[in-house]
């Protein structure tokens, strides 16, 4: 039971995670600012 309910809750924060990237990386206002984004998001981290 334990380990269902750690495996949901992980399936979820990386689910909200995703979304917070794809929301960060959709409010670019070029390429060149996406490509900046995807570079710092591949780095590990935001830069906001």
């Amino acid at each position: 039971m334990i380990a269902y309910i750690v495996e949901k809750l992980s399936n979820w924060f990386e689910t909200a995670e995703q979304s917070r990237r794809e929301t960060y990386l959709a409010e670019s206002a070029d390429i060149v600012q996406l490509e900046q984004r995807i570079r710092e998001l591949e780095k590990g981290g935001y830069s906001l």
